[in-house]
Parts: structure tokens; C-alpha cells; sequence
């Protein structure tokens, strides 16, 4: 009776645990915080006509917006649906550029990119991002539709501005919208691998300009992104995985090794909940279709509950199912982390596959596999031993 009721309160304080943690998680850095008006206009209220060219220097129905850090993107709409875009940013050397998806994602979107080569050329090119290396970024390909007016790419003081005109069937009131740059000034038209990137929802309908992510939102966005990815490595990575090397090679250390199993696997699951709770929202905010990545993150979510649901169901040690129990335990767990590692890997690449994070996982992997790789040789040196020892007894 006494275990029976510590497990109960053990449940109830998961419970409030787990209560807590999406109800902060759904009110916590959600909100958006606009950004001065006062400083958005001032940026959008330098003149044009000094330094670029017609048609981009003469128009006065531009929409203006800061997009994202120093980007500001102005749009003016025809009739036709023909759609003229200047984006400046702080330039000092490399590339920028503004790209268009069609979910969110780099693969399969299309760029416009402008930079000033080392001999003081300006280049603006389209290019087609065909996966995420530098040779599958492919320079004069694309699905923009550009009219008969060249682009331009200009440096005004600090700041390099990319103008250009594209003709679409439809404008879209929610257009999802990837910006970048890169300090290293491309090679024979080739771009070096972005330094930093974003991705937001851009309405070029006109139809509600208040309504277009400003800085503050999309940085709010990309930071709950960064710790989606975060919070997984550190509950699905690391935190689940030495709880069940806990579980099977502290077995000696009765009944240390439960308390810590257990404790370890309780944290490990309420950070694990805490990484679909932000991931869901950055799905809401950024539309991204990853649906193999949220499809297995799921997944492993209900072999998780499955697994606590398993401690509160645990049968005695001399109860004919425990058998039944344990097997059903030890391989939905191992279960559990395997989904769980390849799913990582899936949300860095469909992040865009950073190298650090790559770095990162990779040690974490080679340190979790060295580890259970010297503890089983040592586990099974130790049961040949006591076989060897029982049967000569």
C-alpha cells in the first residue's frame, strides 16, 4: 500500500509538472513585441531616387517593412500583379539574399542574390536551391518569373540594396519568404554557405500589411526554433539514453540504479514534452512541411507515454506477466531512442543542416555509443565470470 500510494504522488506531481510546462511553453517568448515605429521609419524613409535606377527609383506606393536585423524589404504591387522589391541591408562584405519557398524550406525555393566582387563589380543573380551544399545552389536557374527590367544590386554608404521585378499568377497574403547572407564574397558566381538565415510569412497582397512578421517575431521564431532543437538533444539525446544506460549497467547498485533510472527518465520525458510542445508552435508559426520529422517526433512521444504509463503499471517480481513487462519495457524503449536519434538528425538537416550542430550530435552519438560499447564488453566479461565461477562451485 505504501508503494502503491508513493507512486500515486509521484503521478500527481508529474501530472502538475507536466501541466505546468505546457501552459509556460504556450505563454512564455510566444508573444510579439513590435518593433518602434519610429525606427522603421527612419529606414524607410531614405531616398531612393539618388542611387538606383528606373522604375525602382520613382515609385511612391512602396510598402516598407523591417523584415528581419537590418533588412528592410520594400514592395510596391501593379495591377497586373508585376511585383517591385528592393531589400537593403548593412553590407560591409559577401552576399544577401531574399529567397521564395513554397513551404518554408530552402530545398526547392528560388533567390535572388546580390553582392559586390572584389574588384568593386556589382552581381545580382537568381539561383535555384537544390539542396543544402554550395554545388547544389545553382546560379541562373530558378521559378521566379523576372520581367524585361534587369535587376540591380547598388551600394549606398553602408548599405547594398537588391531591386528587382517579378511577375506572378497570384499574389499570396501569406508568401513564406527566406533571407540570408554570407561573408564571403562568391567565387565564379558560387555561394559560400550562409552565415546566418531566417525564414518568415510576407503578405504581398496588400491586404493587411500590419500583419507581416516584423524583427521581433521572426527572431522570436527562430529562437524557439534554436531551442526546439536544444531541448531534443538534451532530452531525446542525452538525458533518455543515460537513463537506460543506467537502468542496464548499474544493476549491481540495488536499489540506487532504479531511484536514479527513474528520476532520470522522468526529467528526460518532461524535456522531451517541452520539445513537441515548441516544435508544434514553430510548425504553426513557420507552415514548414517536415512531415516525416513531426510524423516520427509524435511517434516517439506515445512510446514515451508508454514508458511512464509502464512504471505506474509495473507488476511485482514474482508476478507471471513481470516476463511479459519487461520485454514490453526494454524494447519500446530502445525503440523510443532509436526513432528519437534519427529524428534529431532529420530536424537538423530540415533546419538546414548546420555544421556546429552536426559537430555537436555527432560527439554526443560517439561518446553514447563508446560508453555502451566498454560497458558491454565489461557487463558480459562479468557474467562469463560468474558462469564460469557457478559452474566449477
Amino acid at each position: 500500500m505504501a508503494d502503491l500510494n508513493r507512486r500515486r504522488a509521484i503521478g500527481l506531481s508529474v501530472y502538475y509538472v507536466l501541466v505546468y510546462m505546457i501552459l509556460f511553453l504556450n505563454t512564455r517568448s510566444f508573444s510579439v513585441v513590435g518593433q518602434g515605429e519610429n525606427v522603421v521609419a527612419q529606414l524607410c524613409a531614405n531616398d531612393l531616387s539618388s542611387f538606383l535606377p528606373v522604375p525602382y527609383s520613382n515609385l511612391s506606393d512602396y510598402k516598407c517593412r523591417a523584415v528581419w536585423n537590418t533588412y528592410i524589404l520594400r514592395v510596391s504591387r501593379s495591377a497586373d500583379n508585376v511585383l517591385t522589391c528592393v531589400l537593403s541591408a548593412a553590407y560591409t562584405t559577401g552576399w544577401v539574399g531574399i529567397g521564395f519557398s513554397k513551404d518554408g524550406m530552402m530545398i526547392g525555393a528560388s533567390a535572388m542574390v546580390g553582392w559586390i566582387g572584389k574588384e568593386g563589380r556589382a552581381n545580382i543573380k537568381q539561383y535555384y536551391l537544390r539542396g543544402f551544399t554550395p554545388s547544389n545552389v545553382i546560379p541562373d536557374k530558378g521559378e521566379l518569373q523576372l520581367t524585361n527590367v534587369p535587376p540591380a544590386v547598388v551600394i549606398n554608404g553602408a548599405t547594398i540594396y537588391l531591386a528587382f521585378q517579378l511577375k506572378v499568377e497570384e499574389v499570396q497574403k501569406s508568401q513564406p519568404i527566406l533571407l540570408a547572407f554570407g561573408t564571403k564574397t562568391p567565387a565564379h558566381h558560387q555561394l559560400s554557405v550562409h552565415d546566418d538565415k531566417t525564414a518568415i510569412l510576407y503578405d504581398f497582397s496588400g491586404a493587411s500589411w500590419d500583419n507581416i512578421n516584423t524583427p521581433s517575431s521572426v527572431d522570436n521564431v527562430l529562437y524557439l526554433r534554436r531551442n526546439h532543437g536544444v531541448l531534443a538533444i538534451i532530452g531525446w539525446g542525452v538525458l533518455l539514453p543515460a537513463g537506460a544506460i543506467v537502468a542496464r549497467y548499474l544493476r549491481h547498485r540495488d536499489p540506487l540504479w532504479y531511484y536514479l533510472h527513474v528520476s532520470i527518465q522522468f526529467v528526460g520525458f518532461i524535456i522531451g514534452l517541452a520539445t513537441v510542445v515548441a516544435g508544434k508552435v514553430v510548425y504553426e508559426r513557420m507552415h514548414a512541411m517536415v512531415p516525416t520529422h513531426r510524423g516520427i517526433g509524435f511517434f516517439v512521444l506515445v512510446l514515451s507515454i508508454l514508458q511512464i504509463m509502464a512504471f505506474f503499471l509495473r507488476p511485482d517480481r514474482d508476478s507471471k506477466i513481470r516476463r511479459y513487462w519487461n520485454l514490453y519495457h526494454h524494447w519500446f524503449g530502445r525503440l523510443a531512442l532509436f526513432m528519437a536519434a534519427l529524428n534529431i538528425l532529420l530536424g537538423i538537416q530540415a533546419g538546414g543542416g548546420v555544421r556546429s550542430w552536426n559537430i555537436v550530435y555527432a560527439f554526443i552519438l560517439s561518446v553514447i555509443l563508446v560508453t555502451v560499447i566498454i560497458l558491454e564488453v565489461l557487463l558480459q566479461r562479468e557474467n562469463l565470470r560468474n558462469h564460469i565461477h557457478q559452474h566449477f562451485r
